[in-house]
């Protein structure tokens, strides 16, 4: 049996890839890991996984045919768990990079909780998730 725990990495194929590391480390805090050039691989760290940013021109990025855009995309969205969640900060923080946002309580792998959802500047769909609402008294557990 397969036992999945974790995301260990997502493959982004990017238009403009300086524009995507800005967003990915100034607004949601990733660092840039690695740069291997020779194939055009850009790797982000965000807590114990990779986002790695492949741009369409590079020898791996042809490979994959056309570029992301309106009417295709590469990836439906990426749930990124947040801890510890500080939903009105984050908002704040989403706000000051011109990002509105709001939360809605959603179903992930924990739960019911809170959730934000929002788009990188190449239209890929990003969730922040929180942890899963406190449990109500008396309510059966799952």
């Amino acid at each position: 049996m397969i036992n999945i725990r974790a995301i260990d990495h997502v493959v982004l194929r990017v238009v403009d890839a300086a524009r995507m590391v800005r967003f990915y480390t100034d607004v949601l805090g990733a660092r840039l890991e690695k740069h291997q050039e020779a194939i055009g691989l850009l790797q982000l760290r965000v807590g114990d996984a990779l986002i790695d940013l492949v741009p369409v021109d590079g020898e791996l990025g042809r490979m994959g045919g056309a570029p992301p855009g309106r009417e295709g995309r590469n990836v439906d969205h990426i749930c990124f768990r947040v801890l510890p969640w500080d939903g009105p900060a984050i908002l704040d923080e989403l706000a000051r990079h011109g990002i509105a946002g709001e939360i809605v309580s959603r179903y992930g792998a924990e739960g019911d909780g809170p959730s934000i959802y929002l788009n990188d500047p190449e239209g890929n769909a990003l969730e922040l998730k929180g942890p899963p609402w406190s449990p109500v008294p008396g309510a059966p557990s799952r």
